[in-house]
């Protein structure tokens, strides 16, 4: 894998670079759909090019509970499991681990749990997470790290920082003393963790720049925490970081999101959001999310966004739309999915062009004078953890 940096905005950190893998180039700052048990729901492929994704996700703690690592090899890897020949990349598994999983725990290096589909006894080690990816065949790999939750106290962030610290020294060692299982090269990614803390993250950035990944991940925000930390760590997070290497952070987000962001010089993102919303009525458009479901669309014959191309916005209306969703016709799914992802890689693409015409800021007061940003709820997150915890321990 190549990482060029292309062009710095000259008012902001936001960049535009160019990643080479085997499978392909990925002009960056990119959306990648996530594709977690080796399909983005309800799109096929095909669907997928149309919308320009360039690089999608694959989920290591799902594909090797299913359909498990036997197939997978004899399938080739996963780009010919699911006859996708652009760039993948797949997580760890270890956040998969600590929010689904049953029964977890730590013993010597080694996490220990049950699957969250049959209860059946596995094991994760940071040598074990970077062999199956190694047999998934993805583009760009994860280090095994830990993602603590939000709130997290100082104390077990620290414990876990270096445990994560411990498992990421540990995947590079076995990355570098494995080889491909196939004919392609394969990059891996650090993850720098540290809760909200300042110091613990400039402490993660330090070790893990020393131990000089490909590429650069900033895990364990977009998880509960105010978007001002999220965005405050970001920007200070990337401040560190080497310029000639790729930064990824995991699991944002929200429109508004992508765009502070890449503002704070982020290269990648992803999310399940616009996937996840799509099938449960929630559109985006340039002026603000739309809940396809409300009665004010049974009658609405505009598409969902006047200013989009995608098939679902040539072809179809929202009240037509509205009627599929009434309906749970599978239909209205495909095309609310398809709309989203085209609108999130849109997104990504017109800034990347801004920061080439050095007219990002512009792009930037534009998006957010048109674009309808929701209140933060981080408050009710916190309150609707705190519920779920008290209901588990009273059943």
């Amino acid at each position: 894998m190549k990482f060029k940096l292309q062009k710095e905005s000259k008012n902001l950190s936001a960049r535009a670079g160019e990643i080479t893998t085997d499978h392909g180039k990925i002009e960056t700052p990119i959306f990648m759909p996530v594709g977690t048990k080796a399909t983005v729901k309800t799109l096929t492929n095909e669907e997928l090019i149309q919308a320009n994704a360039q690089i999608i996700l694959g989920n290591t703690y799902h594909l090797y509970l299913r359909p498990g690592m036997e197939i997978m090899e004899n399938a080739g890897g996963l780009h010919k499991f699911m006859n996708w020949n652009k760039p993948i990349l797949t997580d760890s598994g270890g956040y998969q681990v600590y929010s689904l999983a049953k029964l977890r725990e730590i013993v010597d290096n080694k996490i220990t749990f049950r699957s969250h589909i049959d209860g059946s006894l596995h094991e994760f080690s940071p040598e074990k997470s970077i062999n199956i990816q190694r047999t998934l065949g993805s583009d760009i790999i994860m280090a095994f790290d830990e993602c603590t939750p939000y709130p997290c106290d100082y104390s077990y962030a620290k414990e876990s920082l270096k445990r994560t610290h411990e498992w990421e020294k540990k995947s590079k060692e076995y990355f570098d003393n494995t080889n491909p299982h196939y004919s392609h090269s394969q990059a891996l990614f650090g993850i720098i963790q540290g809760s909200t803390f300042d110091d613990l993250r400039y402490e993660s950035v330090k070790y893990l720049t020393d131990l000089e990944f490909d590429g650069y991940a900033i895990g364990g925000l977009a998880v509960g925490e105010p978007k001002k930390i999220m965005y405050d760590l970001t920007n200070k997070v990337c401040e560190k970081l080497p310029k000639d290497s790729p930064r990824y952070l995991m699991g944002v987000g929200k429109p508004e999101d992508i765009i502070e962001a890449i503002a704070n010089g982020v290269d990648m993102m992803d999310c399940v959001l616009p996937t996840r919303n799509a099938r449960n009525g929630s559109l985006y458009s340039w002026q603000g999310r739309i809940n396809i479901k409300n009665a004010k669309y049974k009658n609405d014959f505009n598409p969902i966004d006047s200013n989009c191309d995608c098939y679902t916005c040539k072809n179809h209306s929202r009240a037509y739309l509205n009627h599929l969703y009434r309906n749970q016709e599978i239909t209205g799914l495909r095309l609310n999915t398809i709309h989203n992802i085209h609108f999130f890689l849109e997104l990504t693409a017109k800034a990347r062009e801004a920061i080439l015409n050095d007219t990002f800021s512009d792009f930037y007061n534009n998006f957010f004078n048109n674009y309808h940003v929701e209140q933060d709820n981080y408050l009710n997150n916190l309150k609707n953890k705190e519920n779920y915890k008290n209901k588990k321990k009273n059943n």
